[in-house]
C-alpha cells in the first residue's frame, strides 16, 4: 500500500473549542481546575498539562461539525466523549506529528465519507504516522480518529493533506 500519503493532524479547532467552553457537546457549562500533577493529554494544542495549567474536562463529540460540514450521517457512531482542553485559549497546534503527546499505544480508528467505521489499527507512538499514511491511501477512508486504548478517549484527528 502508499505509504507516501501526506498527513494532516488536527486538534479540536479554535471555532469548535469556543463553543465548548461556553456550552460543552453535552449542554454542561465547563468547570475549570487547577492541573495539580499535569500530564493531562489537551485537545487544543496536542501537548500534556504542566502542574498549574488551569484546564477543563469537557465533552466532545468529534464527528458532530465534520457530519454537519460533508452532510453525512455517522448515525450510533456520533459519540461524545471527554476532552481535556487549556479553559482559556492557548497558541493552538503548530502541526506536525505531535511527538510526545502520545505515551502508549493508540489506535487509529478510520471512517469513511458516510461516517461509519471501517475498520481500526493498534499502534506504538513510533508507528503512528506511517499507520495513518497507509489507511489514508485507501480511497475509502475519509479520515481517522486516533484514540487511547485504556479510556478510548479522543485525541485528535487526522485528514489527508490538501496539496
Amino acid at each position: 500500500m502508499d505509504t507516501t500519503t501526506q498527513l494532516d493532524i488536527r486538534a479540536v479547532p479554535a471555532a469548535t473549542l469556543a463553543e465548548l467552553r461556553h456550552a460543552d457537546d453535552a449542554g454542561r457549562a465547563p468547570a475549570p481546575f487547577t492541573a495539580e500533577d499535569g500530564d493531562q493529554p489537551l485537545r487544543c494544542c496536542l501537548t500534556r498539562a504542566a502542574p498549574g495549567d488551569r484546564i477543563a474536562l469537557l465533552s466532545y463529540a468529534p464527528l458532530r461539525r465534520w457530519a454537519a460540514e460533508t452532510g453525512c450521517d455517522p448515525g450510533a457512531y456520533m459519540e461524545t466523549g471527554p476532552v481535556f482542553v487549556h479553559a482559556e485559549p492557548c497558541g493552538g497546534f503548530g502541526g506536525g506529528w505531535p511527538e510526545g503527546f502520545h505515551g502508549g499505544q493508540r489506535v487509529l480508528r478510520a471512517y469513511g465519507a458516510d461516517g461509519r467505521i471501517l475498520g481500526g489499527v493498534l499502534g506504538e507512538p513510533g508507528e503512528l504516522p506511517e499507520l495513518a499514511a497507509e489507511l489514508l491511501a485507501d480511497p475509502a477512508t475519509a479520515l481517522l480518529h486516533v484514540r487511547a486504548v485504556e479510556f478510548g478517549c479522543f485525541l485528535h484527528e487526522v485528514r489527508r493533506a490538501v496539496s
